[in-house]
């Protein structure tokens, strides 16, 4: 099958059809992007001084792989947060933001990983599109796994039947959640690795929030799988500087795995992978070995949950539930896309439909994410509380 083809049953993507159902409608009023996920909190003040400290890296070719003082940095970040002892030689990658690593690690090992025909990639419904174009980039055929309120809203595999689970090569999960903020604990991710094992498949934790929390530090699946002693190459973990250190235009990130599976990934970035210029890395490496301005951003969106709390309050916990973690609010508001353009028309205001983020699990079935929307909180708290109550006002019962 053409690469085309591959790609024609995805929907569009998100912000394209976001773009579209504006298209020919003015807003109501000056514009506020709630929908973009964009971190906007001051990057740490060291970023332009190491920038230009190194500006001559620029005349050179960087290592694929990242330098030996950043894999190292981001082995040491990793110790630090989770416990978890990696050989940054062999059991980490840098690469363009996680995103890329999400999106290449299943071109490198999917194919490879089960005979069926086609491979099934599992996923969490809703999920973040890169997981399903990279499944379908590389043959592969996804499963939505439901992540709704029932199961607070994070995705059931062990309800998947023996068969279905035979043929999963990868299950993507991501925690904290995009869009809905819940923390998996580690009991939810050892059960995944146990199911893993049994059904010979891998872990791909998409932990790029991993930073932005309330109370207590997320587990990850790294330090999960040591404690469990299960095989190192079962996990993936990839992480960011994107939100942890409010640098997204830094495009700066990492796998982390075993060293087989780590070695597969740089065959394949040695190929058709573009290496972090090294002032880049320079920056990132300095960026993974602080924890100050982290501490300061994290404090500050602690104080925009806060926020939003009061802005909600009242509100059924189906209609508003309070985050754990993330940056965004999955607010139910009985059809997010009329809401959605309701609030542009009325008051300029952008927010993402639930819908964009998901799909029917079968033909015909309903959307679960057809009531609700996602509401990006990384604006600063006067102009985000601006926007909350105007949107407060059309929640029914708001």
């Amino acid at each position: 099958m053409k690469l085309n083809e591959r790609f024609s049953n995805l929907p569009a993507y998100p912000f394209s059809r976001l773009r579209t159902l504006f298209d020919g409608q003015a807003p109501g009023g000056d514009v506020l992007d709630l929908a973009l996920g964009q971190p906007r909190h001051s990057p740490p003040d060291f970023v332009g001084p190491v920038l230009l400290e190194h500006i001559e890296e620029f005349r050179q070719y960087p290592p694929n792989a990242g330098t030996p003082d950043l894999r190292a940095s981001i082995a040491g970040w990793i110790e630090f947060r989770y416990g978890a002892a990696l050989d940054p030689d062999r059991q980490v990658m840098a690469v363009n933001g996680s995103r890329e690593g999400l999106f290449n690690a299943c071109l490198a090992l999917c194919p490879e990983r089960k005979a069926a025909d086609p491979p099934l990639v599992a996923m969490p419904n809703p999920f973040y599109q890169v997981y399903a174009g990279a499944a379908a980039a590389a043959g592969a055929r996804t499963v939505l796994v439901p992540a709704t309120a029932e199961n607070r809203f994070l995705p059931d595999f062990g309800q998947l039947d023996r068969s279905t689970l035979d043929r999963i090569a990868i299950a993507y999960i991501c925690s904290p959640s995009n869009p809905q903020g819940t923390v998996a604990s580690s009991d939810w991710l050892a059960s995944l690795i146990r199911l893993a094992e049994a059904h010979d498949f891998l872990v791909f934790s998409d932990e790029c929030y991993s930073e932005l929390y309330r109370r207590d530090p997320p587990p990850g699946i790294l330090e999960v799988a040591e404690n469990l002693s299960a095989d190192p190459e079962r996990v993936l973990a990839f992480n960011s500087l994107s939100k942890r250190s409010n640098l997204p235009g830094l495009r700066s990130g990492f796998v982390a795995g075993g060293p087989e599976t780590i070695g597969e990934l740089r065959k394949l970035r040695a190929y058709g992978g573009a290496p972090l210029p090294l002032p880049i890395q320079r920056v990132s490496a300095r960026a993974w070995a602080d924890e100050a301005h982290v501490e300061d951003s994290r404090a500050e969106y602690i104080r925009k949950y806060e926020l939003a709390d009061n802005v909600f309050s009242g509100l059924d916990t189906a209609v508003y539930r309070p985050i754990e973690a993330g940056m965004f609010l999955w607010i139910r508001t009985g059809d997010g896309e009329a809401t959605a353009l309701d609030l542009w028309r009325n008051s300029g205001i952008r927010v993402l439909p639930g819908e964009y983020l998901s799909a029917p699990v079968e033909s015909g079935d309903p959307d679960p994410a057809r009531p609700f929307i996602r509401v990006s909180i990384t604006h600063g708290r006067d102009r985000l509380e601006t926007g909350l109550r105007t949107l407060r006002t059309m929640i029914p019962g708001g």
